[in-house]
């Protein structure tokens, strides 16, 4: 892109630079540190010129948005055209309370939905279940039946809607139940938009939600591929998550490779089921973090897209442009926020936002200033959705395409990200990829090992965290948090057994053992799911039809 003996200038002007005005000013003031590292350990250099990117082809590099290798974003105007989908992730006590909180949020000006759902429900089990006691309806809405996602979509149209459901290990399972909705409204599986994550193997690497060991789960998630490809076109069938990654420690290069060596894990996964990757892949999605460090977060996305674009479209042979774009949701990183000074969380979610969408990310959830401490309140998500709409209207970023593109520090950094990234994801091939990786510690380890080296910097002070480890003061206790009351759990078993009374339970005996016959052949499971959520089979009578066949995951010791 410049010409050679223009940058041989250039270098020399940067060399005399440093031996003058640059020698004499550290003379009398040294810089804050001997040195400056990103979050993924890339040296940030004191000044960038035209010589860092000496390298750098456009066409090949670059290119125009809404074109191969999409670093400059996957659609042709971006946010010229309309905006990213504001989706704030919500979701706690039971569904009557959620589904209000969900039509508050829809008439504040959010454009989709975005469910969280309690733990018992997160690893297949029912509210009156033993081992669900404490903790219903405290992390998310509690789901046991098609009963219970009816309430939580009532006068939710959801064909209006586009709706986003955090959920893994029984992902099928909560799908099933979308789509019963669905057709209790009239609105057939064709016409539903959203998205599952659906993604275990960050589970077994970062969160621990999973029941399943690797290759059932692995079976679960490629017959969501084929059933959806077939009957649900618009929905996307996984949403890979770097997301929880990058919240366990790691750092932003290790989130981008550990995230799409799940990626091609699941891609290999549909291959080997017999699956044409151009059937599926247009409707993978990814779930990317937004961390403080806005310069390197803009270029981990602009790297991400880059990398799966040549990964598509080189190593599977992808013929269908589609297949080739890397289309994600961000959510503002949760662990940055503090329970000291909680206000200062508002200008960290501020920065973060600006980072995804700079970045140019599909949809946005930004977290709220109390997360620390508690579920958000009402007022706080309002601020939480109101910093969306900010940078969207008041920001100017969203009036040019990329807009950081050519500069010197972020084309840089862009590529450090990518040939980091790969030098992982080459590493976890040689091992067999994600999921022997994941069987033998590795990935654990590396994010494990990034999570205490920061934590580290933090306890001696060398990373600050304002108001946490620098410029403390005397605060009192925060007021006005949002707490799940225990009378919610007692409620939801007490509807629970009335719901099981009153259904027909032959037909759900029924259903069940089809479920399991099925479950020991080869067949695709979410026809049989689909029949069993019709009659209102619960989630965990669901699941526990499958530990009997699947057997359940326990993890291995990470030393």
């Amino acid at each position: 892109m410049f010409d050679e003996n223009k940058l041989k200038k250039i270098a020399g002007a940067k060399a005399e630079w440093e031996k003058g005005p640059v020698a004499k000013t550290l003379v009398k003031n040294k810089e804050r540190k001997e040195e400056f590292l990103t979050t993924s350990g890339i040296p940030v250099e004191r000044l960038y010129t035209p010589a860092d990117v000496a390298e750098l082809d456009y066409e090949a590099d670059l290119g125009m948005p809404g074109f191969y290798p999409y670093t400059r974003g996957v659609q042709p105007t971006m946010f010229r055209g309309r905006f990213w989908t504001m989706r704030q992730y919500a979701g706690f006590a039971t569904a009557e309370e959620s589904n209000k909180r969900y039509k508050y949020l829809l008439e504040q000006g959010q454009t989709g939905l975005s469910v969280a759902f309690d733990l018992p429900t997160q690893i297949g089990y029912d509210s009156d279940d033993a081992i669900a006691q404490g903790e219903i309806g405290k992390v998310g809405v509690a789901i046991d039946s098609l009963a219970d996602m009816e309430t939580l979509f009532g006068g939710i149209p959801l064909d209006k809607v586009s709706t986003s459901m955090t959920i893994n290990a029984p992902a099928s399972v909560l799908l099933a139940m979308y789509i019963a909705v669905g057709e209790k409204q009239g609105v057939s599986a064709d016409k539903l938009n959203g998205t599952i994550q659906n993604d275990i193997l960050k589970e077994y690497s970062a969160r621990g939600t999973y029941i399943y060991p690797p290759t059932p789960s692995m079976r679960l998630i490629t017959n969501i591929f084929e059933f959806c490809s077939k009957n649900v076109p618009n929905w996307n069938t996984i949403s890979i998550s770097g997301y929880h990654i990058r919240e366990a420690g790691s750092t932003a290069a290790q989130e981008i490779a550990f995230t799409l060596a799940d990626g091609i894990a699941y891609v290999e996964a549909a291959i080997k089921a017999g699956m044409d990757i151009d059937t599926f892949a247009g409707r993978l999605s990814f779930f990317f973090n937004s961390h403080n460090d806005l310069l390197e977060e803009v270029a981990k996305f602009r790297a991400a897209r880059r990398i799966w674009a040549k990964l598509m479209k080189e190593r599977f042979g992808a013929k269908d442009p589609r297949s080739w774009m890397l289309r994600f949701h961000t959510q503002t990183a949760g662990s940055t926020l503090t329970a000291q000074q909680p206000d200062n969380n508002i200008v960290r979610v501020a920065i973060q936002t600006l980072a995804a969408v700079m970045g140019g990310t599909q949809s946005l959830h930004t977290n709220s200033k109390d997360e620390a401490m508690a579920l958000p309140t009402e007022d706080s998500v309002r601020v939480a959705l109101r910093t969306q709409q900010i940078v969207a209207y008041e920001s100017g970023v969203c009036d040019t395409i990329d807009p950081l593109a050519g500069s010197y520090y972020v084309e840089s950094l862009t590529t450090s990200l990518e040939k980091k990234a790969m030098e992982y994801i080459e590493k976890i091939d040689k091992m067999g990829g994600a999921v022997k990786a994941i069987e033998q510690g590795f990935v654990q380890k590396e994010i494990a090992d990034s999570s205490y080296a920061y934590q580290k910097e933090v306890e001696a002070g060398r990373n600050v965290v304002v108001g946490m480890n620098k410029f403390q003061i005397k605060e009192k206790p925060v007021e006005g948090l949002l707490r799940v009351d225990p009378s919610v759990g007692e409620g939801q078993i007490k509807k629970l057994q009335a719901m099981k009374a009153a259904r027909d339970n032959v037909a759900v005996k029924n259903k069940l053992e089809e479920l399991r016959k099925a479950a020991a052949t080869e067949a695709n499971l979410m026809p049989y799911i689909l029949d069993a959520v019709r009659v209102y089979s619960t989630e965990g009578e669901i699941c526990n039809v499958l530990r009997d066949i699947f057997g359940m995951y326990r993890p291995i010791e990470i030393l």
